[in-house]
């Protein structure tokens, strides 16, 4: 079984949905190696104190530079910690093809694994409830959001279904597993189809999910309601 190299440390991208578990999943995988960095993109971004668009703000074009900034930024971080012995953990909502190939043609030639944490809507929406109701989302919108990861990112990475798991044995088993089923990028890494681009709407399904992790945890998608 093909662990995660700790000799050779590689960059972990940790996605999902809302309630997916990304956060507890990488802290867990973080104090479990002997070397490792955790990068939360919702930290990153509100490093932008004065002059902050968020990603649907106004105006849209300000917004989606501020966004690929933060992208940008975790790449940087990322790479500086890979290069100095750190396994670089990022923990950030990558909902579109295009933007996941920024992140590894960015980090290149280093290695990355990209991990979708699938536990399903249910335990999505089960898990946001059993939070602190200061750090609940609001949001409706995870068929949506669901479908759309699925069709840009469905044949990329590891589409890992935690839905019984504890993130404890979630985080080990990502430890194990990762260095065979999740590598997108780096020097051994085969070839990935190309980019799938919705245009407009697909700049609308990457803004809307950078946004599902912001400070005041209010989400909205195309056919989604705050509530």
């Amino acid at each position: 079984m093909a662990h995660i190299d700790v000799e050779t440390p590689a960059i972990l991208i940790v996605t999902g949905m809302p309630g997916a578990g990304k956060s507890t999943v990488t802290r867990r995988i973080a104090a479990e190696l002997p070397r490792a960095a955790r990068l939360d993109g919702d930290q990153v971004n509100r490093l932008v104190v004065s002059g902050r668009v968020g990603p649907l703000g106004e105006p849209v074009d300000e917004a989606e530079r501020q966004v690929e900034l933060c992208n940008r930024n975790l790449c940087a971080l990322a790479a500086n910690f890979a290069d100095a012995g750190f396994t670089a953990l990022i923990d950030w909502v990558i909902p579109t093809r295009e933007q996941l190939d920024l992140f590894v043609r960015l980090l290149a030639p280093r290695t990355v694994h990209f991990v979708m944490l699938a536990p399903g809507i249910a335990a999505c929406r089960d898990r946001d409830m059993r939070r602190d109701p200061r750090e609940r989302f609001r949001f409706d919108g995870y068929e949506a959001l669901e479908a759309a990861m699925s069709r840009e990112l469905g044949d990329v990475g590891w589409w890992f279904d935690t839905s019984a798991l504890e993130p404890g044995e979630t985080a080990r088993r990502v430890i194990e597993e990762a260095g065979e089923r999740a590598r997108v990028g780096g020097r051994e890494a085969g070839p990935r189809p190309a980019a799938v681009s919705d245009g407009a709407q697909g700049r609308q399904v990457t803004q809307s999910a950078v946004s599902l992790v912001t400070t005041d945890s209010s989400i909205h998608i195309p056919g989604s309601k705050i509530t």
